[in-house]
């Protein structure tokens, strides 16, 4: 045995002492951490050592490399991207994952699958979603997404008598996929689905709003005679947090051919509070969900799940032909139901959260995300400085900076969140909404306080008034 790994396995408690000891440093600095972190451009390359240096030396290298510029991305004042942080017990089943190691494809070599099943049980039930949705477990929403796009493939196929899976998209006519504010990531799986980018018509939504007008839609659909196709339905919008009217879109599955997948990957998660819950009506009636955990359910990169209740479609497009790998399809055989064949058990850090915090925790973290937005949506609605562009309907503002004419420039927008970030107080990021240069916030961490925002809304005022001393 090489001399390294021989040493490491013999201080591994020792090593496992000072991996903690940094843990502890890095969550007891995370309030205080840059939240954006100014990354230095002249790294110097690094060689692959001949000999190595062994675990000790390499977590000291990689501290002095590498750990000034950690941000505080998993902090309480980041609110750039749908990011939650990691609750205490997510990350000690995350740890344990990585400690027992084990690949949770679906072999009856360990009970891996198990703990993946009883984790989608405890989201069915956290998300109110019926027995007969199967789930499991994607590293993203957009790997959740090309899952259920890929069954909507599939179903048409059916629809149309061509098996998608087996003889390919040559020479069918192209799929017609509608909604009204698809996410990037519905791009991008059409795109490796061999659908294409063009394959969505992007529908007139209501007026100011991000959520599809349902009178066109419905013409839509007529139009299509009899033709199947795919909607997706918005349960939570990136800019505006907007949602479809699912319950409505449901309904029209009772007239007209179409696979329904909900984009839910934030979302969804107003099912936990009953003060939300009706944005979400309608969900259960989808074909295929998207849920994504390392948003809302604070559990650590990467986790996503996918819902459906078409798993014999799910079989036909990911079943794997080794038969080393057993060919029942089962709820459990996850080689046969994912993009993936070796997995992590990525569903153990959601399972440890779910069950230390159960339905009343996500309840409180939802409802105070959403005060605390509501908050400093009033403040920005209030101000001369910004102007609030959409209602805050949920855990996330759009806003803009207030100038004399009606827009600011994306430049300027970028040039102020760069300053915000060089200050380290607090991290949004920019968007177009309605061609109008814009800012979102999204508020999604279980560690976010009233303290938290009310520190943010300062660095956000003070940043302005920077601007404007050094430019008059």
């Amino acid at each position: 045995m090489h001399k390294f790994l021989s040493e490491d396995q013999a201080h591994i408690e020792k090593l496992l002492e000072n991996i903690v000891v940094e843990a502890n440093r890095f969550l007891s600095d995370l309030d205080t951490l840059p939240v954006g972190a100014v990354v230095p451009t002249d790294i110097d390359s690094i060689n692959i050592p001949d000999e190595g240096i062994g675990a000790h030396k390499t977590l000291g290298f990689f501290k002095e490399r590498y750990a000034s510029w950690i941000s505080g991305s998993a902090g309480p004042r980041y609110y750039g991207f749908v990011t939650g942080g990691v609750t205490p017990a997510a990350l000690a089943g995350d740890w344990l994952v990585s400690v027992y190691d084990q690949n949770s494809l679906g072999s009856d070599e360990s009970i891996a699958p198990q703990v993946e099943l009883d984790t989608i049980s405890l989201l069915r039930q956290l998300f109110g979603l019926p027995d007969d949705y199967t789930g499991s477990f994607v590293t993203g929403a957009t790997m959740s997404n090309f899952v259920g796009l890929a069954l909507g493939r599939q179903w048409i196929g059916h629809q149309i008598g061509i098996d998608f899976a087996e003889k390919g998209l040559w020479g069918a006519d192209p799929i017609n996929v509608f909604s009204g504010a698809p996410h990037s990531s519905i791009y991008k799986a059409l795109s490796m689905l061999g659908m294409g980018r063009e394959a969505i018509t992007k529908l007139s939504c209501l007026p100011n709003r991000e959520a599809i007008d349902m009178a066109i839609l419905e013409d839509v659909l007529k139009n299509q005679n009899g033709q199947p196709c795919i909607v997706v339905a918005n349960a939570g919008t990136v800019n505006t947090v907007d949602f479809d009217d699912l319950a409505a879109i449901a309904e029209l599955k009772t007239r007209y051919k179409f696979w329904m997948h909900v984009d839910a990957a934030f979302g969804g998660f107003a099912a936990c509070s009953p003060k939300y819950r009706s944005l979400v009506q309608g969900m259960e009636l989808a074909d295929s969900i998207t849920i994504d955990a390392h948003k809302w359910l604070n559990v650590p990169y990467d986790s996503a799940i996918q819902f459906t209740r078409h798993q014999e479609l799910q079989a036909e497009v990911f079943q794997n032909a080794a038969v080393y790998l057993g060919q029942e399809i089962s709820d459990s055989n996850f080689v046969h139901l994912t993009p993936e064949n070796s997995r992590r058990l990525r569903a153990m850090p959601s399972w440890f959260s779910l069950m230390a915090y159960g339905k009343q925790g996500y309840a409180e973290i939802v409802e105070r995300n959403c005060q605390l937005a509501q908050w400093l949506g009033t403040q920005i609605d209030l101000s001369d400085t910004f102007k609030l562009l959409s209602p805050v309907r949920l855990n996330g503002i759009c806003f803009t900076l207030a100038a004399e004419q009606d827009t600011v420039s994306l430049e300027v927008i970028k040039d102020y969140l760069n300053s915000l970030k060089e200050n380290g107080d607090v991290f949004l990021t920019p968007t177009v909404y309605n061609d109008i240069p814009a800012i979102r916030v999204s508020v999604t961490n279980w560690r976010t306080t009233q303290e938290d925002m009310e520190i943010a809304w300062r660095a956000m005022q003070r940043e302005i008034s920077d601007n404007k001393c050094q430019n008059s």
